[in-house]
């Protein structure tokens, strides 16, 4: 999905002209979102985004705006990829999704490990933060919670506390069952986009 912008408006533009041909209500039945008059509307870590239809344009719903071409292709690859598969309950890296060794090292980079620099072993801010997007506490690490980043893709944060000898370290998890949603590298921008959320809550007083 990594694309130059004038690749990236293609895929969008491929994207929608595939959804048309198909029937809208079996897309929402099979990416669990919901369908009326004005499109599809979901919602993106608890943040509420509509899709018209026939245009397929992405709209922010909170501002009423277009959405950025970067997140608009990662909601219609999401729409068009999802097959309706259930969560599997099982947690996976992102080296275990299709082709996910190639890119561990550099999505642990702006991920976990971004997330760990940050925090250091303040593991109260990371709980505080996770709690406030609404995350769902896990038994992992020291800390984790899942989040439902999309209404059929779930991620996990687990947090572990460093020592004298070694740094804390993160890491970003995916259901076993977010390949039927999203290409690989749309499910690398879900795990930088709930980072990215997790600092913004984390640094606010």
């Amino acid at each position: 999905m990594a694309a130059s912008s004038d690749n990236l408006m293609a895929q969008i533009e491929a994207l929608r002209a595939a959804l048309r041909e198909r029937e809208p209500r079996d897309v929402a039945f099979r990416s669990g979102v919901e369908f009326d008059a004005e499109g599809f509307r979901f919602k993106f870590y608890g943040e509420p985004y509509r899709i018209t239809y026939p245009a397929l344009d992405v709209i922010v719903e909170t501002s009423n705006k277009v959405c950025n071409p970067y997140y608009a292709a990662m909601f219609l690859y999401y729409l068009h990829t999802a097959d309706g598969t259930p969560p599997s309950g099982k947690w996976i890296a992102f080296r275990d999704l299709p082709d996910g060794t190639f890119y561990h090292q550099a999505y642990q980079g702006y991920s976990g490990d971004r997330l760990a620099r940050a925090l250091g072993n303040q593991l109260e801010m990371f709980e505080r933060a996770a709690q406030k997007l609404d995350g769902m506490k896990l038994t992992l690490g020291d800390a984790a919670y899942a989040f439902d980043a999309l209404p059929r893709v779930r991620v996990a944060a687990v947090y572990y506390l460093g020592d004298e000898d070694f740094p804390a370290t993160a890491n970003v998890l995916f259901d076993e069952s977010s390949s039927h949603y999203l290409p690989t590298d749309g499910l690398a921008g879900v795990g930088r986009a709930l980072v990215d959320r997790l600092l913004r809550v984390a640094s606010q007083k």
